[in-house]
């Protein structure tokens, strides 16, 4: 589940940014596309140039508290896990032609002016997200240069005009009961359990 919801999300927000691309800047052409860089082989992933690629490039968990106990029915007690909050780095990357040089910075700069109007994702502004979830907030990171250099060598892809965001937060919560113990409410001298 947790594999498909990323995908999902990330699918979704590479389908918004396109339909703003196409209204704005009058393109008929999906310019996104969600995509790695470099498939295990060390050739290239995506068919063709002159697009931006977003490419999902670390999972960091969300600090949370423990656990979770469920309402007790006096017999039973449930417990439940907490929900898994999750944030995503996602790389957006302008995979053009040497000679385009100028419309991958270009491109890049639309992908920054995207997200700093739109960058509160909800269902109510975006109803193609998935309905688990609440909203999606997107802040830039600031990628120093050996961070930088770090992430495009663990890619095994040459540099690119790009842009690293972090997506805060989904969480996953199926409130599925994971373990049942029953309520002791005292013991009897036969240290039989009272109930």
């Amino acid at each position: 589940m947790f594999t498909r919801m990323i995908y999902e999300t990330l699918s979704c927000i590479t389908e918004e940014i396109n339909k703003h691309f196409s209204r704005q800047l009058h393109v008929n052409e999906e310019k996104v596309v969600l995509s790695g860089l470099v498939n295990q082989d060390g050739s290239i992933a995506i068919q063709g140039e002159n697009k931006v690629l977003v490419t999902l490039i670390n999972i960091e968990k969300e600090p949370m508290s423990k656990g979770i106990t469920g309402p007790s029915s006096g017999v039973v007690s449930a417990r439940t896990q907490p929900p898994l909050c999750i944030n995503l780095y996602v790389l957006f990357s302008a995979y053009f032609s040497s000679n385009n040089y100028p419309e991958a910075l270009r491109f890049i700069s639309f992908i920054m002016a995207y997200f700093q109007s739109h960058n509160v994702l909800t269902a109510a502004s975006t109803p193609s997200l998935d309905r688990r979830i609440d909203k999606v907030i997107f802040e830039m990171e600031s990628m120093g240069a050996e961070r930088l250099n770090n992430v495009w060598a663990t890619l095994g892809a040459k540099y690119m005009p790009s842009v690293v965001y972090k997506m805060r937060m989904l969480t996953f919560d199926d409130a599925i009961i994971r373990e049942y113990r029953p309520v002791v409410s005292g013991m009897n001298t036969d240290n039989k359990i009272l109930s």
